[in-house]
């Protein structure tokens, strides 16, 4: 996959992770969405170094998303705990 595709990817992981996660976030749309970009890169990575699954030449590749949209995930709820009462 191309960079375009990890950022395109990255765009719809965190989507669907602000869908998961509900709520007020302390950096608004442009904050959550590149959240979801830096989650599909991370979760992308941490999929090939450590689980043993190599990133897939596919867009369509299920656990591809899985990994994109679990990073996405795991940077959200890490941005709520940590800048969360910001916006008071």
């Amino acid at each position: 996959m191309t960079i375009i595709s990890w950022i395109i990817l990255g765009l719809l992981a965190g989507a669907i992770a602000k869908f998961l996660l509900p709520g007020r976030d302390p950096g608004g749309l442009i904050g959550t969405t590149l959240i979801g970009i830096a989650g599909a890169f991370i979760g992308g990575w941490i999929s090939a170094r450590w689980l043993d699954h190599p990133i897939a030449k596919s867009f369509h590749d299920g656990a591809t998303w899985a990994a994109a949209i679990g990073g996405s995930f795991v940077l959200l709820v890490a941005y709520r705990l940590l800048f969360g009462n910001s916006r008071n």
